[in-house]
């Protein structure tokens, strides 16, 4: 898999951390602004990549590139992942996919038509540890409650109070806590149980943005709570509650780093680490690698089941909330 990646920024260098341990990746290039430049310059010295670009329409002539990393902002996924895939690209756009429903599915039809693959990259679906739980949830009988809380207070929120706006608490950028920290719980969520049309988002709204909220989804037979927040903190821990047992989580669903299930009957508590003490993201890396290298499309069209169903989720959850981006007005008047 031949990558060029869009972006500099925080995500990129989790990315760079451990590109080098996925086999069959090869770092191409990398673009970012021109105020940029030198941050790119000084990433591609370290990290063995062949070229930076300041303009991506530069960077998506370059044939070699196979495939595009998205790592932006996230009101910019949509317009430059359209691009990538107009110009030939299979694309892995980081999470949350997009701002909304409307444009997930535009690029899930435009990849579709130009028989590309398009890939979200969010930990939570591709971890050891989760795919383990999906595993063991028989085991706990009828699901009755989960809980998921990724509270964790910014180091951007003091700034917020004092009128200066960074992207993730800015409406105009598609910010706020749901799409910064709550889309890796519904992403649990989805990957564990599927979606559901019963959503519920009570929010805190500042500024037009939602600071910390409370998403609940109705399965029928169970129900779910999920807590994220950006502007207080709490222990993170998720509960999957069954008549039988439950599962203890105690850190992020992006990061699920091990386990326990504890069953009704008293018998020995277990403990399950299956990461491999490897980066959060190298195991969805090593999945597109797979998928991309080897044609894998009926892989990849599960994958994007599960985008859409969680940018429907969460597109729902926002309208629950009055929670409305620039992109839904302008694409809800197309």
């Amino acid at each position: 898999m031949k990558v060029g990646i869009l972006g500099a920024g925080m995500i990129v260098h989790d990315l760079l951390s451990f590109a080098g341990e996925v086999s069959n990746m090869e770092l191409e290039a990398i673009c970012a602004t021109p105020a940029e430049e030198t941050t790119i310059q000084t990433l591609a010295k370290e990290h063995g990549i062949k070229k930076c670009y300041t303009d991506f329409d530069e960077m998506l002539k370059n044939p070699t590139i196979k495939t595009i990393y998205i790592g932006v902002p996230n009101h910019l996924h949509y317009t430059f992942t359209k691009k990538a895939l107009l110009a030939d690209k299979h694309v892995i756009c980081e999470k949350p996919f997009t701002s909304n429903d409307w444009e997930a599915v535009d690029l899930a039809e435009l990849a579709r038509e130009r028989e590309l693959f398009i890939l979200e990259a969010v930990s939570t679906r591709f971890l050891p540890n989760v795919l383990k739980i999906k595993e063991l949830l028989p085991t706990l009988g009828e699901i009755k409650i989960i809980s998921v809380n990724y509270s964790q207070y910014s180091s951007r929120y003091d700034a917020f109070k004092q009128g200066i706006i960074q992207p993730a608490f800015d409406p105009e950028k598609s910010g706020g806590a749901l799409m910064d920290l709550n889309i890796y719980n519904i992403n649990l969520m989805v990957t564990l149980f599927g979606p559901t049309e019963k959503v519920n988002y009570q929010a805190n709204i500042q500024k037009g943005i939602d600071t910390s909220g409370i998403l609940t989804m109705d399965y029928d037979e169970f129900k779910a709570v999920c807590i994220a927040a950006k502007d207080c903190k709490a222990p993170i821990v998720t509960s999957i509650q069954g008549d039988k047992g439950c599962i203890i989580i105690e850190d992020s669903a992006n990061v699920v780093a091990k386990f326990k299930l504890l069953m009704n009957d008293s018998s020995a508590e277990k403990v399950y680490e299956l990461n491999e003490g490897k980066h959060r993201m190298y195991h969805e890396f090593a999945v597109f690698c797979d998928i991309i290298d080897n044609g894998k499309v009926t892989e990849a069209n599960a994958l994007m089941d599960m985008s859409l169903a969680t940018m429907k989720i969460q597109t729902q959850a926002r309208r629950t909330a009055d929670v409305i981006f620039p992109s839904d007005i302008k694409t809800e008047n197309k």
